[in-house]
């Protein structure tokens, strides 16, 4: 932040050229404006366009116009289907590969530079693991800005599941990630996942042996068809469970569960690898709201939406797992402040399927350039971004739902193993008796991280 402001006010752009001077010197001014006066002479006799312009190195080989580039903050938006992830990684497919691609052919980034990502100072303010959607997230990079229409040119190149927004010009020593003060996450959630749960089957031989040693903590993957200990429900169960509504009284519990999470509070039974004592696990929730129900396709959804200032590993999916699992046992909601004191406990981890970012959040930056600056602001692009995720993100989800009964899968594998998970503490006196507490000595079954969320 120690860098010199500019003494121009920065503006929200979508195809708007910044004309303000560029910092770096008397000398960078200079040999830019040699190279624009080339550029706009080669233009004007129509050989070339500003931005095309290519000059003649000494081994005669044609080499491009030095262009100005810019830091800015791209705002934008994706679903992660078929994606490995956010952040670009050689030989996966990414969002931020896809889109520094698309930046090359745009011509928003040179060819010069097109070899590389680290050249533009890449840097997202919020990393989203394999699958994991985003409605609203923020790139920063040194971009070229001066030329009509470049985020229309960059969405051209893009495929339709990414798109950006709009950008905003930022200090020059912006860092998306460090200077994001904290993230609104969503959880889309059918409210079927509430209806009481069935009386338990008796536990057979193979769910008794090592269940007093070993504790699973992740799902496993693939059919459940194999596995005689877990029900499979029926077209007819499920189209019974899709016609569940819920009632004021379960929904007023549900948002008073959520709400428990609120303030700073030690969320290490909440990740994985982490112990009480460690001061990491100590996060800060502004919020946890819950929307009024939704009917989408036959099935009736709640929005979760949860505002923090960091996340561990896996949080969110385990904060909506004790929740679902406290209610439809009608354990009492006092055992949510226990989870937060020093005995450890485990807590499954709910489907990754629902989740996504909402977006990231600059309040401590927009105050400090709010005189030199634009603020960081999703709020011009509100309808947008709301069109882009009820038709690229909602509709894949419920499409996915819909087809592979996801939550109702997680259900049955929870009550079918519920002593393989140790879930002891699901009880009518919502206390955590001496055997749910997890012990040393006892064997806990690695979680994957194959469908890891978020860690920021």
């Amino acid at each position: 932040m120690g860098q010199k402001r500019s003494k121009v006010r920065g503006n929200i752009r979508g195809a708007d050229k910044y004309k303000g001077k560029r910092e770096g010197g008397w000398a960078a001014g200079t040999r830019n404006a040699e190279d624009a006066a080339k550029a706009a002479a080669l233009a004007a006799s129509g050989e070339a366009s500003a931005e095309q312009t290519s000059t003649t190195a000494d081994d005669g080989e044609e080499k491009e116009a030095r262009i100005p580039k810019r830091k800015v903050a791209l705002l934008m938006g994706y679903c992660g289907t078929g994606y490995q992830g956010m952040q670009v990684n050689p030989g996966a497919k990414t969002i931020e590969g896809d889109l520094f691609k698309a930046m090359v052919e745009a011509g928003a980034v040179s060819k010069d530079n097109a070899d590389d990502i680290k050249k533009v100072s890449m840097m997202r303010s919020a990393r989203t693991d394999k699958g994991v959607h985003a409605a609203g997230n923020v790139v920063s990079l040194k971009m070229i800005v001066d030329m009509d229409d470049v985020i229309s040119k960059i969405n051209a190149c893009l495929p339709e599941q990414i798109r950006l927004f709009g950008y905003v010009r930022t200090l020059n020593s912006f860092n998306a990630k460090v200077l994001c003060d904290s993230r609104v996450y969503e959880y889309l959630l059918p409210t079927y996942v509430f209806l009481p749960r069935p009386p338990l089957p008796e536990p057979t031989a193979s769910t008794q042996e090592g269940a007093s040693t070993t504790i699973r903590t992740d799902l496993p993957g693939g059919s459940m068809a194999w596995d005689e200990n877990v029900h499979i429900s029926t077209p007819e169960e499920m189209a019974a469970k899709r016609n569940y509504r819920i009632d004021e009284a379960t929904l007023a519990k549900v948002r008073e569960g959520f709400a428990a999470y609120v303030g700073t509070k030690n969320f290490h039974n909440f990740t994985v690898g982490k112990n009480f004592k460690e001061k990491t696990c100590q996060r800060f929730m502004m919020s946890f709201t819950v929307s009024d129900p939704k009917m989408i396709q036959g099935t009736e959804w709640l929005s979760l939406k949860v505002h923090g200032q960091s996340f561990m590993l896996h949080q969110i999916r385990k904060m909506v797992s004790l929740i679902v699992m406290l209610v439809r046992t009608d354990t009492p909601l006092k055992l949510i402040p226990e989870t937060f004191k020093a005995n450890k406990i485990n807590i499954p981890k709910a489907p990754s399927l629902g989740l996504l970012l909402e977006r990231p959040v600059f309040d401590t930056y927009n105050r400090k350039v709010k005189d030199s600056h634009s603020p960081l602001d999703f709020t011009p692009y509100n309808e947008t971004m709301e069109a882009f995720k009820e038709k690229y993100i909602y509709e894949g989800i419920i499409k996915e739902e819909l087809e592979f009964n996801r939550f109702d899968e997680f259900l049955q594998i929870l009550d079918g193993h519920a002593h393989k998970y140790n879930l002891r503490y699901l009880n009518s006196e919502g206390i955590i008796p001496e055997e749910a507490i997890i012990k040393r000595g006892d064997t806990l079954e690695a979680e994957s991280d194959a469908e890891s969320d978020t860690s920021s």
